[in-house]
């Protein structure tokens, strides 16, 4: 089927647009959804709206929210401390056939309206239990987060850790990709993109293309999609997702960041796969399509999703005192384990082959283990925004969106709490560019694995930091090694068009 034209492309923006502002005006009492804290509350609120189904959703292991759903009739005191069943054998990561019963528990304060369905339908978040020895299930990644801030409080050293993730995505007018044993092919469109400026469109090609790497900041019309990003902020909003700001990114074809307010670990990691959810179905709404993959185009930036950290006692930050750009020795302390540890991190954080076509040179990409203070070339900056304590915190810059944020999240925290407790030394800070420095230079400096088996083989040799505080399980580990070996090695029987284009007349 051959692609879509731009123009029409663009009717169903237009058209998308035009329902956006009717949706607007019939839906203007939901702007600002109120939190639960009881069923009964649920239930109120979903009587008035109307609503009529409840969709329980959860995520596996790779990061993908997975969902089932029932009539809202169903959802009562009792069915919420029994939870739903479902067959967890065939959800990825989780259990074998022989144990596959399993129970979701849903989280009332997760629940929220999903406009997204036809049918008004409330979602709820939900944990996982096993039903025969009544535990939440230690395989869950959202388990994994439950039990890192557990762990987190019982050191004594902090009572939250607050998580602000920066996701970068694409947003596509078309995507295509085959692959079978006689073929294999993948092809990306945006009307943007800087390839179309001799694509012939329907009224004329007006010659508004976004060249490489100069997508941030230009304003409409070479910025193609502001309605479509202000669209995703008011969904996310209406979720109870606190949007700081939003823009297009560096690369062409329609790179775009929309930041979230921080919050604690649990809750962020919530937000993540909400968020993830509602950019991709507004998206769809405007007849475009998004993705989080770190690298969709060659030869320009690829999506990152730097996350910044800082720790809390009692409402006051740790993180903040008289040391190298107004950190405190803890602050300090946890970018040493961060360090120490990232290599294994990388195993979560970047967590595809796909991950490492991003972490090259040239890119923008914090391919160089070492922290800085403003400087985005290093792996972890200081931001320097503001001169006030509370929003002192380190930003971590290696991370990519397709993490799982449960898992990434939580070792992270593991990471940075190692340090401390061991009073780990970061070492020098470098304020120079990193992307100017000599190959001499750059060979003394740590650098970021260079695959997905690199990053799994530091993970296998240093994990000690994660299944010691009982938060990851060592059974855990292992099984996430193997399911993604199988990733890798699936991968490699499969030939490559750059492979036709380097080997095909040797």
């Amino acid at each position: 089927m051959p692609p879509p034209t731009h123009s029409l492309v663009e009717a169903v923006a237009k058209n998308a647009v035009q329902q956006e502002i009717q949706r607007r005006a019939a839906s203007a009492d939901l702007e600002f959804l109120p939190k639960f804290s009881t069923v009964g509350e649920v239930l109120e609120f979903a009587k008035k709206q109307g609503v009529t189904m409840l969709d329980l959703t959860f995520t596996d292991v790779p990061g993908t929210l997975q969902h089932t759903s029932c009539p809202v009739r169903l959802f009562n005191e009792d069915s919420v401390e029994e939870g739903f069943g479902f067959d967890g054998s065939s959800i990825r990561g989780f259990q074998e056939i022989q144990e596959s019963d399993m129970l979701l528990m849903p989280d009332i304060t997760t629940a929220y309206l999903d406009t997204f369905s036809a049918e008004p339908t409330i979602s709820v978040l939900c944990d996982v239990k096993d039903p025969i020895k009544g535990d939440i299930y230690a395989s869950s990644p959202r388990t994994v987060a439950l039990r890192a801030v557990e762990y987190l409080k019982s050191t004594g050293i902090a009572d939250t850790v607050c998580m602000g993730p920066e996701l970068e995505f694409f947003i596509f007018d078309h995507v295509e990709y085959s692959q079978s044993p006689g073929a294999g092919s993948y092809a990306v469109d945006s009307v943007e993109a800087i390839w179309n400026t001799g694509m012939r469109e329907d009224g004329g090609n007006k010659g508004y293309k976004i060249r490489h790497k100069e997508g941030y900041f230009p304003g409409p019309p070479m910025d193609r999609h502001q309605d479509v990003r202000t669209a995703m902020v008011r969904e996310l909003e209406r979720a109870r997702i606190e949007i700081e700001s939003f823009h297009h990114e560096v690369a062409t074809a329609g790179q775009a960041e929309i930041d979230m307010k921080f919050d604690d670990l649990l809750s962020m990691a919530d937000k993540v796969m909400r968020y993830k959810y509602i950019v991709r179905n507004v998206a769809a709404r405007y007849g475009k399509t998004a993705t989080f993959m770190p690298k969709p185009i060659h030869n320009d930036n690829g999506s990152g999703m730097h996350v910044h950290q800082s720790l809390w006692l009692n409402g006051e930050t740790l993180f903040a005192g008289d040391e190298y750009a107004g950190l405190s020795d803890t602050a300090l302390h946890y970018i040493g384990g961060i360090l120490k540890h990232a290599n294994a991190l990388t195993a979560f954080t970047n967590p595809t082959t796909n991950s490492y076509r991003r972490l090259v040179p040239g890119f923008e990409a914090p391919v160089n283990f070492i922290y800085s203070a403003r400087n985005r070339s290093a792996a972890i900056r200081i931001p320097m925004y503001s001169q006030s304590p509370k929003s002192k915190r380190v930003e971590i810059r290696f991370p990519d969106p397709t993490a799982n944020p449960y898992l990434s999240f939580s070792a992270m925290l593991l990471a940075g709490l190692d340090g401390i407790r061991n009073k780990t030394d970061p070492g020098e800070a470098t304020d120079k560019n990193l992307y100017s420095l000599s190959d001499a230079e750059l060979e003394k400096i740590p650098h970021a694995p260079t695959s997905l088996e690199n990053a799994l083989q530091a993970l296998e040799q240093d994990h000690g930091f994660l299944t010691d505080t009982g938060v990851f399980e060592e059974g855990f580990i292992s099984s996430y090694i193997a399911f993604k070996r199988s990733e890798i090695a699936e991968g490699y029987t499969f030939p490559t068009p750059w492979e036709f284009y380097r080997y095909f007349d040797v």
